[in-house]
Formats: structure tokens, sequence, C-alpha cells
């Protein structure tokens, strides 16, 4: 099977580690960054790209080109297997600690004879590592965490494990705070937190003190702390800094980079506390980041954007797009009630999407193909369409009559088509059969978007953060197949879910496709969580006009004129 984007992305940026920590050319290393970066958020697949094809694409040159080429064929390269030959087969797995980049790993097994986590374990416990110039008691302290969290298997946080924490640290901060990372961005897993505040840093040590784990490091410009296991950093800054120190944390790094270059192309330098000329050593200061984006002449970039994907060079044109914004949207276009496993009546859901404002919400119970308790059969589907419409009569949020149908394993849907000409729309997704290969599950896929009653594909790729993986199956050809047919793929915004990935929305808001957030709601609070699906349709690149909850009720029922 022919590898994806993303793992041709991965073997790149590994190899571009291991250069590093062999202390090879700095510019090979980066090159190989760089295409990994450009491979990983590539809108088609370069598994069906030549070498021609390969070499046009940016930072893609004739030797590089020829490695994609090897690794779609084979899940890895010569180069990547010559360079792992190079070093102890341990040293590879120490990138994936927190902290540890490859710099330090090479640091660590020239001075200190380290080969992998054993041996960085007993270093570390030996408080050798310490010895070394540069490192020091809290660089050991943090590598020991370090190794005690790789061997618990932690993961990333969930956006419904991060919140929370960031909410008690800002509540707990004396003064003016903001998130910033990842968490800012809206990506589907948060690594560390991180807050910037104007709030004085011994007050705040003390204040955040008494409600952290642990406070790992205090100082000037930094306070760090465990809270809830995980770690998170405030800095802290002045107001008129403030505008560089948020625009710095808040990232991505290959974003950062970017800005670091065209402050350079203009003769400046771009740092966390301002831009510096060149020329004279002067410090501009900014109080907000349009700021510094104007001094750079660029339109501001919103925080979702910022991952280096074509972003800073329209921002430079002024030719940023207009996301979708939350006032835009009219409806959520999936939950579920209590005539499947949801916990709401009709009513409730009405008067809940009437609270929220919405001009509509979409009833979409599971069919009774998926075993659930009182999933609907073809009878069942039909009383509940008779009892929405009665709901509707009096109801200030109209009730759309839907179905969430089970693609079954040979690609057949749930419930016969009969059942489903009465909904005003029909979702469609895979809840069974996860293990099929990839061309089996996307031909299986495709039957539910090829059929003309299914208007929305349900969580395109099954997976459940931190407990599932996404399905085998060929993103590009399902995007295809929606473009085609006009079928619209889901945003689905539950946090456990967060489906599609910002990287598929992209290629799908390329590509024309229709995209539908829905919350999957089981409970009235999970409504809330629109508000994840439209950070991920920013991040999608997506405006109103690509996202249907956007319409007005009469345009969306209206679908088919």
């Amino acid at each position: 099977m022919d590898a994806t984007n993303r793992q041709v992305a991965e073997v790149l940026a590994e190899i571009g580690a291991l250069l590093e920590i062999l202390g090879e050319n700095p510019f090979k290393v980066r090159a190989y960054a760089r295409a990994a970066e450009v491979v990983g958020h590539l809108g088609r697949s370069v598994a069906g790209m030549d070498r021609d094809e390969l070499e046009v694409l940016p930072g893609i040159g004739k030797a590089i080109a020829e490695k994609i080429t090897e690794i779609v064929e084979t899940g890895t390269c010569r180069e990547r297997e010559r360079l792992r030959e190079a070093m102890p087969p341990g040293l590879p797995a120490l990138l994936d600690l927190q902290g540890v980049g490859p710099k330090t790993v090479r640091r660590l097994w020239k001075d200190l004879g380290v080969g992998g986590l054993d041996d960085l374990e007993a270093a570390a416990r030996g408080h050798r590592i310490r010895t070394l110039r540069g490192f020091g008691e809290k660089k050991e302290h943090e590598i020991l965490r370090a190794v005690g969290v790789a061997r618990r298997g932690s993961e990333r946080m969930s956006l419904t494990e991060a919140e929370p924490l960031a909410d008690l640290l800002l509540a707990a901060i004396p003064g003016e705070a903001r998130v910033a990372g990842s968490l800012r961005r809206g990506r589907s897993t948060i690594g560390d937190i991180d807050i910037v505040t104007l709030a004085p840093a011994a007050e705040t040590a003390l204040a955040l003190a008494g409600v952290a784990d642990e406070v790992i490091d205090a100082g000037e410009k930094k306070v760090s702390v465990r809270i809830g296991g995980r770690r998170a950093d405030v800095r802290f800054t002045a107001p008129d800094e403030i505008g560089a120190m948020l625009l710095y944390l808040t990232g991505s790094k290959a974003f950062n980079i970017r800005l670091r270059e065209v402050a350079r192309s203009a003769g400046m330098r771009l740092n966390e506390y301002g831009l510096t000329d060149q020329e004279t050593g002067g410090l501009r200061r900014f109080r907000t980041e349009d700021e510094v984006f104007a001094a750079l002449g660029m339109s501001p970039v919103p925080p979702e954007l910022r991952e280096d994907r074509g972003e800073v060079e329209l921002a430079l044109e002024g030719a940023l797009p207009s996301l979708v914004d939350v006032q835009e949207v009219r409806g959520d276009l999936h939950v579920h009630s209590d005539w499947s496993d949801g916990s709401m009546s009709l009513e409730e859901i009405a008067a809940a999407g009437e609270a929220r404002g919405y001009e509509y919400v979409l009833v979409s119970d599971h069919s009774a193909s998926l075993g659930i308790a009182r999933g609907l059969d073809a009878p069942g589907l039909a009383r509940q369409q008779a009892a929405i419409e009665q709901v509707n009569r009096t109801a200030g949020c109209t009730l759309l009559a839907g179905v969430e149908v089970d693609i079954i394993a040979d690609g057949r849907l749930g419930l016969p088509d009969e059942a489903l000409e009465g909904c005003d729309l029909v979702i469609a997704s895979v809840h069974s059969a996860f293990g099929q290969d990839e061309d089996v599950m996307t031909r299986r896929v495709i039957a539910a978007i090829e059929n003309r009653r299914v208007d929305i594909i349900g969580h395109p790729t099954g997976r459940i953060i931190g407990r599932r993986p996404p399905v085998a199956v060929d993103m590009e050809r399902v995007i295809g197949a929606a473009a085609e047919n006009r079928t619209a793929l889901e945003i689905n915004a539950s946090p456990g879910r967060l489906d599609l990935d910002d990287i598929y929305i992209k290629q799908a808001h390329e590509r024309g496709v229709r995209l539908a957030i829905g919350t999957d709601a089981h409970a009235p609070s999970e409504l809330a969580n629109i508000r994840y699906g439209l950070a991920l349709a920013r991040r999608g690149w997506c405006g109103p006009g690509d996202i249907l909850n956007t319409r007005s009720l009469a345009d969306l029922t209206g679908r088919h004129g």
C-alpha cells in the first residue's frame, strides 16, 4: 500500500532530525524539515506524482524527490536507514521526549554516551546531565520528568482537558493574561499550555503556587508550573511589548520562522520583544499583534491560520481569505435525541436551539442497524418525523428531520432508500468494521457519497482522539467524490472526535466541497461544542460560503433546487 502524505512527511522530518544529530550540513537539515512541511500540507497525494511533478514543488529538489518516491513505494528510504545505522538504535526515540531536540540528543550521545531511554534515565538519576555545559540541574530535572512521561505513555491533551486547566491559571493570575500557543490556534490536541501576562512576576508565581501541583521554575521572565499533571508556561511582558510576545508565543514554529524571514528581508530582526533595525540596533515595541503585522507590511493573520501553509504570502499581498465567524452560524447539523441514544426530547432540542439563537437544528438519531438501543428502523423514523412536525408548529427553532444512517461494511446504508426520502437531511457514517483495508474502506464511503439520498458524510475518518486512530481511508479520493457528487463532509465538533482534521478541511475547501458543522450532541451542554468545529473550519481556511450552517433554512432545505 502506498504511503500517505503524512507518513512521507514523518519520514522526511525524521531524516532532517537524524542529520542534525549526526552534525551534518545545517542547510541540508533545513531542506528536509521544509520538505516535510510541504508534503504534510499538500492538497494532493504524492503517491500519484512523478519525479517531474515532485520537483516543481517548493523546496523539493531532485534528491528529495527521489527519496519521496522511494518512501511512497516502501514506507522508508535508504537514506533514513543509513542514518539510523550510523547511531545507536535507541537514539532516535529520544526525539519523542518533551523538550529534547536533535541538538540535545547529539550532546547526550557524544558527551555522555547515551544510546537510548534507559541510558538517559541512568544519566539523569546519576546527576551526569547537569555536568554538561549549558544544561544544569534544571535541564536534568526536566529530562528526567520527560522520561517518566514517556514511560507512562502520556499523550497530548485534548481541548476539554487543556481549556479547564488554562481557565484555572487565568483566574489565578493577578492581572491581564491571555492564552497563546496551540490552544489559541485551535489545534485538535495540545502539548503545553502557554499564557502571556502583564501581571507582576513575583505575585503571579505566588498565586500560581496556590492552584498548581508544582512550581517547576520561577523567574523574572517566566514561571513554569505543573497543573493536572500537565505543564504550563506563563511568560511576563510589558504593555508596550505584549503584541510581539503574544505573536511569538502563539506560533507555530514554522510560522514564526517565516515571519523572521520576512523581517530579515526588510532589514529587521523579529523576536518576542519587537523588531530590531539591523543597521541602527533600534528596537520597536508593539502593544498589539496587528501593529507587528503592519510593520512587516502584512495583513493581520488570524491565529488559526498561523501554520505556514501559504498564509504569510497572502498576508503580504493583502489577500487573506475572510474566515467564517460564530455570528454567521444559523444552526447545528448533527444532534441526537432520546429517540435513540441522546438525553434530550425533541421539545428540549428545539428550546436549546432557540436559546442559542439558532434558526434550525438537525435531529439525526442513529439508524437501528448500528445496534444502539432504540435506534430507529423505518417505521420508527416515520413516527419521529411526524413528532418533529408537531413540535415545529410552536417551536421558535425549526427541527430538521434527519437521521444518522450507518454505512455498513459492504457500502450499503442501514435503512432502505424509501425510509430516507422523508428526511430533510441524511448523514451517513461508518460505525463498524473499522479494520477494513484502505481501498475497501474508501470504496465503502464513496458508495454512500454516490447515494443521492445522502447529504452529509459524518465524522469521515472515524477517529476518536486518544482512543481510536483514523480508519484507513484515502481522503483524496473521498474529497474528489464529494466534490463530484455535491455531497457535504462533516466537521464533527465533538471534542473527542474533531473530525475532519484541518488539513483535510483545507483540501476539501480548495476542491469546492461543502462542509457541515455538527456537534454530535447527546446532551444539552454539548451544543456549545459548535465552537470547536468552527475553529477547525477556520483552520481549514473556510469562509461562510463553504459551511452549510451559515445558510438560511429556506436555502438549506432547498438544496436540490
